[in-house]
């Protein structure tokens, strides 16, 4: 997530399909101020707050466990400044994602990072960046 850039300070930010979590601590490590993880899986979940403990950053991480699409499906507009998804591969999730984020921008930006191959909206603005076989798929709320 080096694309990110160097500064997210004071951002809040939503990892969603967190895995390890490597999202969202990257995000902190680069000044954000508070990080929603959404995992469903338990062994992820363990991964994530023994890497939020290693890293001595309990009280600025948030650790759901549960459905990220059915999170999302909750959120208002602008209710965090970043988002973050890695959803599996191969399952339709990244476009469903995109589509949630564009009925309802729940952050500034959405990042989901997904298989090429893997079908995504055609919407004007959105932005891919390639590297190898995996898309980033930027999308921005409208103003």
């Amino acid at each position: 997530m080096a694309a990110l850039g160097p500064d997210l300070e004071g951002a809040t930010v939503l990892d969603l399909f967190a895995g390890s979590g490597a999202l969202g601590f990257e995000a902190l490590s680069r000044g954000a101020e508070r990080i929603v993880f959404v995992e469903r899986a338990p062994g992820a979940l363990r991964a994530i707050r023994a890497n939020a403990e290693l890293l001595d950053a309990a009280s600025e991480v948030e650790i759901l466990s549960g459905d990220a699409m059915e999170y999302v499906s909750r959120l208002g507009a602008g209710s965090f400044d970043l988002a973050l998804a890695d959803p599996p591969y191969g399952k339709g999730l990244a476009a469903s994602l995109i589509e949630r984020f564009e009925a309802t921008a729940f952050a500034s930006q959405l990042w989901v990072e997904h298989r090429t191959t893997d079908p995504t909206p055609d919407l004007p603005g959105l932005r891919q960046r390639r590297y190898g076989d995996t898309l980033i798929s930027i999308v921005e709320a409208k103003s």
